[in-house]
């Protein structure tokens, strides 16, 4: 069956928006690179490794939370929002980090955590003493029902009911994910107003952009009006999954908030800020997060992160998703922003291919990223086609893996340190003993058994990164001609002076496919002017009369 719908889009101008179709490498700083042999990655590893980064020919890094944090959940519990967790350094190091980058032409995109706080910020000890004192409010709190039960029937992200009692205020606290992250109160304008100073916070020490971690959890129903349930029958593994979300998350006032944060960002100038919006139906949040000029530059889309099989058909929808016309408002749509793994998501050469098809697929799925409209992120080791790793139980880290054991897969696979050299100990990740295992399978995929080599993936994405960045309809471009039939997805992109019709063969048959006209760009896998072998790809310059 074939499916052709012309996508039509107003043409992407920059408009001296740095960020605008650029591509970014997420690091996970417990796992990038570990300069003082404790076994954990820091912000001075990151400092001495940024070379590689932008060898690649990335345009910025997004480095996940380095804040001061009792670890509970890995930096995403933040007790001090304006300070470096010793785990990773210091302030200055930060400072030097940021020097380096920018030296080598590299933005700096970094966390930021306004859902929730760590029960060790100052916050919240104030506001868990007192009903009375100067942040009572500043987190969510609720009396028990009569029977001594929670206020509602809302359930944590990891497992759980959503509140806690707290002896000292004999009340509840809400907390959407673990009991150690208890939820901000961010209706309250002084909130936000403590929230925007930390923004100014790191924009002042030279901060390029921002990823806000959770943003949609950041409100919720002030009446705590009870979740319904889901009605369907796919399977479930937390009591989280029992529940529609749509009273405990989701509060449209978010937007509000998002005006206001880029009120702040605009102060500064090109500034990128993406959000994270995650959940069923989160498509209208994302709209409404990005629509017009004075919101979000961008969301970040879980399309490709959990889906356990990448098809024609699901890139399609992708790219029909965010096809840049205005809105039913008339407001202009946000700009999308795409991954195929993350600290979060399991690797996706693990997810989608087998062992005999990784070295062709692997060299596809890059061309398909750099191909897409929209941002695209490569997380830490993408680039070497690092697997998942399978890591024991005594050995998780992971508190969702742990609580959800043997159901839920571990975020400890994707985070495993990043292998630098094979034949160093540690594959040349830390002198100590590492915080994660690393595998043999990844040690082998380490950065000094593939530089150089130019058949080689890291090879290959260096030379994707370089193609997108040499060419305005790839990075810029609107979609046209988007065509799916059966494995072979095609489509144009195309800017105001030049554009390239792609081809995709996602699929292990070999199928024939029309001449193109034009200037060949690219043919991987054994494609040619008449097939896409399996996994085969072909971009081709269009003749512009």
């Amino acid at each position: 069956m074939n499916e052709t719908a012309p996508i039509c889009a107003m043409d992407a101008q920059t408009g001296g928006e740095w960020w605008r179709g650029a591509a970014i490498y997420q690091i996970y700083p417990r796992s990038f690179a570990d300069s003082n042999g404790d076994g954990i990655g820091d912000l001075p590893g990151i400092t001495a490794h940024l070379d590689h980064v932008a060898n690649l020919g990335v345009d910025a890094i997004w480095i996940s939370p380095f804040f001061t944090s009792p670890m509970a959940d890995y930096g995403y519990d933040v007790a001090d929002y304006r300070d470096v967790d010793p785990t990773f350094g210091t302030l200055a190091d930060f400072d030097a980090l940021i020097a380096r980058a920018h030296a080598l032409g590299l933005k700096v995109t970094i966390d930021l955590v306004f859902a929730h706080t760590s029960d060790r910020h100052a916050w919240f000890a104030d506001s868990r003493a007192s009903r009375d004192g100067a942040h009572a409010d500043w987190y969510v709190w609720a009396d028990a029902n009569p029977d001594g039960t929670p206020p509602n029937n809302w359930q944590s992200v990891f497992g759980g009911p959503a509140w806690t009692w707290d002896a000292r205020r004999q009340q509840y606290y809400y907390h959407q994910f673990l009991k150690e992250q208890p939820q901000l109160n961010v209706h309250l304008p002084a909130v936000q107003d403590a929230l925007l100073d930390v923004t100014r916070f790191w924009l002042d020490r030279g901060v390029d952009g921002f990823r806000f971690d959770a943003l949609n959890h950041s409100m919720f129903d002030p009446a705590f009006t009870d979740n319904p349930p889901v009605t369907d029958n796919r399977p479930r593994t937390r009591p989280y999954d029992f529940q529609v979300k749509k009273f405990s998350q989701n509060h449209p006032d978010v937007v509000g908030f998002v005006e206001r944060i880029r009120t702040v960002c605009d102060a500064y100038g090109a500034i990128f800020t993406v959000a994270e919006v995650g959940g069923d139906d989160a498509m209208p949040l994302m709209k409404a997060y990005t629509a017009g000029n004075h919101r979000l530059s961008s969301a970040y889309g879980f399309d490709f992160l959990y889906a356990p099989e990448l098809d024609a058909a699901l890139v399609a929808k992708v790219l029909r998703d965010w096809p840049g016309t205005p809105g039913a408002d008339g407001q202009s749509e946000g700009w999308p922003s795409w991954a195929f793994e993350n600290h979060d998501a399991p690797r996706c050469l693990s997810r989608w291919a087998d062992d005999a098809a990784r070295a062709p697929f692997g060299r596809m799925i890059m061309a398909l990223l750099v191909a897409l409209r929209g941002n695209v992120f490569l997380y830490q080791g993408q680039e070497l086609g690092l697997l998942q790793d399978d890591i024991p139980f005594h050995l998780l880290k992971d508190p969702e893996a742990i609580a959800n054991w043997p159901l839920t897969l571990s975020r400890d696979g994707v985070r495993t340190p990043m292998p630098w050299d094979s034949h160093a100990p540690n594959a040349g990740f830390t002198a100590g003993t590492p915080w994660l295992p690393l595998s043999p399978g990844n040690i082998a995929r380490a950065v000094s058994a593939q530089v150089g080599d130019p058949a080689t993936l890291l090879a290959h994405t260096r030379a994707m990164l370089a193609l997108r960045r040499a060419h305005p309809a790839l990075r810029l471009g609107t979609v046209e001609a988007l065509t799916v039939a059966g494995d072979v997805l095609t489509f144009t992109r195309r800017v105001a002076d030049e554009a390239i019709a792609c081809a995709f063969n996602i699929g292990r048959h070999r199928h024939a496919l029309a001449a193109p006209e034009g200037t060949p760009l690219l043919a991987l896998n054994g494609a040619d002017a008449h097939h896409l072998p399996a996994w085969g790809v072909r971009f081709t310059k269009e003749s512009i009369l």
